[in-house]
């Protein structure tokens, strides 16, 4: 970075990478750029609405924090963490000791959690400022972050069009440059299908990679964090980061692979996908309810693909027809049991009811009622009906058949495929209030929902514009091949970028600042 880029405007607009890179020169301070991302939250935000909840004065405290915790390295020679100094954005579905949590619910309106995620653990331990608590979909239910009890969150592209959802906040966050990085949660596409609609990036990890430790539940064999920024690098350096083994998560595996970011910059460094062979999931590629802009878009990349020498050919996954409608059974019974914990009886809201006699019925129906959104409400009966008696088999029973289908489809496709590709959203973002009509919400999850059913890890990178709206590329690859999916989102970034002549979020509108 020159002189140039230190001022606060050019700080903020910097990549993660290149912020780190100035920490370690001594050419800024962590306060001084979380002094310069703090205040572009209070620039833009009231009109964005990325974040729920902001501590400036607690992220200050860690940035003096990390600054000392530099200063200390220089002068023993230890080794810190490339991102220490560097601030981020939590999704408030995970909790943090001392700052409220509250899953964008009334339930949990104001509660503060005795105790850090362990994500959030390894934040700290690595010396990231946390600038916030990001929005999003009611315990994330919901494509488009308008699903929140403490109000909507706009896309930086667009402040009449949706974010995506559930990681909405963070995603609108890192493309508004509120912050150069920030913590999502997928459990069918709530990373990858909100940093597609942003222009940002989004990595849904190998599932169990990342502790789900103090990460409020949805739907447990599906809920997998991960990172979101605004470059491939910028995301590996965060996944390195909170990527952990974590015994207190039964389902965390011990031989997770790591160093995402040394893949990245070897393949920056090469830009050959020579030898690698390329599968384009037939079923996800273009048809009814994708718009031709984003079919143009993923095509395109394909052929810079090929150009980098990757091999490109159709594979076929053909239970992925039925994976939309196992996913919607499945993820509400999961909801259902997990959201049974908020009775009015042990924390969160309590509501007496107004009338009749106040019995641990009558209270947990006046506190439910009164504490649950819409959204959340449908899910619950939903997945409540599946798992009643009679119906188990029929629906639930069914849905796991069908998960175990695509599964294999995904074991057959890996004979053939070193990764998978398609579009990551059949649509761009569209405008508030759109897509009232659940069901047509619920479709547009069609494109990411079979990675989190097959537990495999995805990336979503920015592939183009279409009617001046972003455009997201998805590349999933097998269990515990993180590190692919950062070898080709490398690849693929640097040709676009190439083409484009810089990231794509230089082409977006400039918000206005107050």
């Amino acid at each position: 970075m020159n002189s140039d880029t230190t001022t606060a405007a050019a700080l903020v607009r910097a990549s993660a990478a290149q912020q780190a890179a100035a920490l370690a020169a001594g050419e800024v301070s962590s306060r001084e750029l979380t002094s310069a991302h703090l205040d572009r939250i209070a620039a833009v935000d009231g009109a964005v609405g990325a974040f729920l909840d902001v501590d400036a004065e607690k992220a200050l405290a860690d940035a003096d924090a990390a600054d000392a915790a530099r200063r200390q390295a220089d002068a023993t020679g230890e080794r810190v963490a490339e991102l220490t100094g560097v601030p981020t954005a939590v999704k408030d579905l995970i909790v943090t000791h001392g700052q409220v949590t509250t899953a964008a619910s009334r339930i949990l309106e104001g509660w503060v959690p005795p105790y850090d995620a362990t994500l959030v653990k390894n934040l700290r331990a690595a010396h990231l400022p946390i600038l916030g608590k990001t929005n999003l979909d009611e315990f994330a239910m919901g494509g488009s972050t308008e699903h929140s009890a403490f109000g909507r969150t706009a896309n930086p592209w667009d402040l009449e069009r949706i974010p995506g959802g559930s990681s909405g906040g963070s995603a609108a966050a890192v493309g508004a440059f509120e912050a150069p990085v920030a913590v999502g949660t997928d459990t069918g596409g709530s990373i990858r299908q909100p940093a597609a609609v942003t222009g940002t990036v989004g990595v849904k990890p190998t599932y169990g990679t990342v502790s789900r430790f103090g990460v409020i539940a949805m739907a447990s064999s599906l809920d997998t964090p991960g990172p979101m920024a605004r470059t491939v690098l910028d995301t590996a350096l965060l996944h390195d980061v909170i990527a952990s083994y974590d015994p207190l998560d039964s389902t965390s595996l011990p031989d997770a692979p790591r160093g995402m970011a040394e893949v990245v910059r070897a393949a920056q460094a090469g830009a050959d996908l020579s030898g690698l062979r390329v599968g384009v999931i037939a079923e996800l590629d273009g048809g009814e309810g994708y718009q031709s802009g984003v079919v143009d878009s993923f095509h395109a990349a394909l052929e810079l693909l090929q150009e980098a020498g990757a091999a490109v050919e159709t594979v076929s996954l053909p239970h992925l027809e039925y994976a939309l409608d196992a996913y919607y059974l499945i993820m509400p019974a999961e909801a259902s049991s997990n959201l049974a914990r908020y009775d009015g009886m042990r924390y969160g809201l309590r509501v007496e009811p107004a009338e009749g006699p106040v019995t641990a019925e009558t209270v947990m129906s006046a506190t439910r009622g009164a504490g649950f959104g819409d959204e959340v409400k449908r899910r619950i009966i939903l997945g409540t009906h599946v798992l009643s008696a009679g119906y188990y088999d029929a629906y639930y029973g069914s849905a796991q058949k069908v998960r175990t289908l695509v599964q294999r489809d995904f074991a057959a496709a890996w004979q053939q495929a070193d990764v998978l590709v398609s579009p990551t959203a059949p649509v761009t973002a569209y405008r508030f209030g759109e897509k009232d009509d659940p069901l047509a919400m619920y479709k547009l999850d069609v494109t990411t929902i079979p990675a989190n059913l097959a537990g495999v890890p995805a990336m979503s990178l920015p592939s183009g514009l279409s009617d001046g709206l972003p455009v997201g590329f998805q590349i999933l690859a097998p269990q515990r091949a993180d590190d692919r999916l950062y070898r080709v989102g490398a690849v693929l970034e640097q040709m676009l970028e190439n083409k484009w002549g810089g990231h794509l979020l230089a082409q977006a509108p400039e918000l206005e600042v107050k």
